[in-house]
């Protein structure tokens, strides 16, 4: 078995995660299924190349390195905060074939898998992303919802689970902790539906959420309501929940395993803690939206970060788990201790309770969204 074997093992739920992704409300303003493929144009790419991402995602030298080895111009964003508001914000222009001058966008494998079906992205030019996909570990190779991986490549992988200032709050081990009087006020949850309420059933006893009915869901939305109402949690965020705990203003999060890193920069107390009932294992994948103006530079820069030199210099900053077969190797010359980190390279052991990130059942898919949609924003 290859060296990769402990990130290859926790990383096969994260394949099976992506195979159950799917969804079937396509919304209005699609173009109703996939209309063409991202060609690229003869040669390298070259021009300028604009990326949207999530905050906290790269490290600061290896866009000014991609740059100077290619000659292309990055205009690298860090504007996707949550999947639906983001999706919200580019959507109007998507539907006219127009991605406001973006030509790769970060988005998590199920609105990845919505954005294709409703037309939103296109296939790759499989010859010209080739390299990377070379690359590609094989946990990660056919997901159900991309089986020939056509439109979409991971960019990073990870888990969710609880971000904690261990510090003012150490006994924090469960989801369940964050319901604890003790912390009233002190808490956030994420956005992320997928993510926040998984985890609350898992808390609660179901151990396979993907297998859970709609009443489940609602049972968990129900009862983040309740502590939303009574200030226990004070705000269902998306990734700027990392400024709230980088201030003070809370002392335990659902979050994502790399952002506890960040934030120890400026606070060692902040930690990334497993919860004992398990995390929700993901991937965000880069694609590339209709209208793109340069996907020749879109190749390039996948290309470019699938290189597993470089995608080392990447896993080192963010610590997510990386999906680029070989990065161990260069990791350990940058920095050694790295390579012991579960959060970059994820034991079987260390996942044992995780579950791959699930969607809600599908004929209640709507009523579900719909309800948790109402506590984050108050209505309903």
């Amino acid at each position: 078995m290859r060296k990769l074997t402990r990130l290859v093992l926790a990383l096969a739920l994260l394949g099976a995660a992506i195979g159950m992704s799917a969804c079937s409300d396509l919304g209005a303003g699609g173009l109703e299924g996939p209309t063409e493929t991202a060609e690229a144009a003869p040669g390298k790419g070259d021009g300028e190349l604009t990326i949207s991402n999530w905050p906290a995602y790269i490290d600061k030298n290896t866009v000014s390195e991609f740059e100077k080895k290619t000659g292309i111009s990055v205009n690298y964003i860090e504007d996707v905060n949550d999947n639906n508001e983001f999706f919200s914000k580019l959507q109007p222009t998507l539907a006219n074939r127009d991605p406001a001058g973006r030509s790769i966008v970060v988005v998590t494998d199920w609105m990845a898998n919505k954005m294709h079906n409703l037309g939103y992205l296109q296939n790759f030019d499989q010859k010209s992303v080739q390299p990377a996909m070379d690359n590609l570990i094989p946990s990660l190779q056919s997901p159900s919802f991309d089986p020939n991986r056509e439109f979409s490549l991971p960019w990073q992988s990870g888990m969710t689970g609880l971000v904690v200032n261990t510090a003012e709050a150490p006994d924090i081990k469960s989801i369940n902790d964050l319901f604890d009087p003790q912390y009233h006020g002190k808490v956030t949850v994420l956005s992320e539906m997928r993510d926040t309420i998984p985890l609350i059933m898992k808390a609660d006893g179901i151990e396979d959420p993907s297998k859970a009915p709609a009443e489940d869901w609602l049972a968990a939305i129900d009862k983040l309501q309740g502590a939303i109402d009574s200030g226990q949690i004070i705000g269902v965020t998306g990734n700027s929940y990392i400024n709230d705990m980088a201030r003070g203003d809370v002392v335990a999060a659902i979050g994502w395993s790399g952002d506890a890193i960040q934030l120890q920069a400026d606070n060692p107390d902040i930690n990334f803690v497993m919860p004992e009932q398990g995390c929700i294992i993901w991937a965000d994948n880069m694609v590339i939206p209709v209208g793109a103006p340069n996907p020749a530079a879109a190749y390039e820069w996948m290309n470019y970060v699938y290189k597993p030199q470089n995608q080392a210099q990447i896993a080192n900053y963010n610590y997510y788990t990386t999906p680029v077969a070989g990065t161990k190797k260069y990791l350990k010359k940058i920095n050694p201790e790295a390579t012991k980190s579960p959060l970059i390279f994820p034991t079987e052991e260390y996942t044992k309770n995780c579950s791959t990130q699930p969607d809600p059942p599908k004929l209640e898919t709507a009523e579900i969204e719909k309800a948790f949609q109402n506590l984050t924003t108050g209505g309903g």
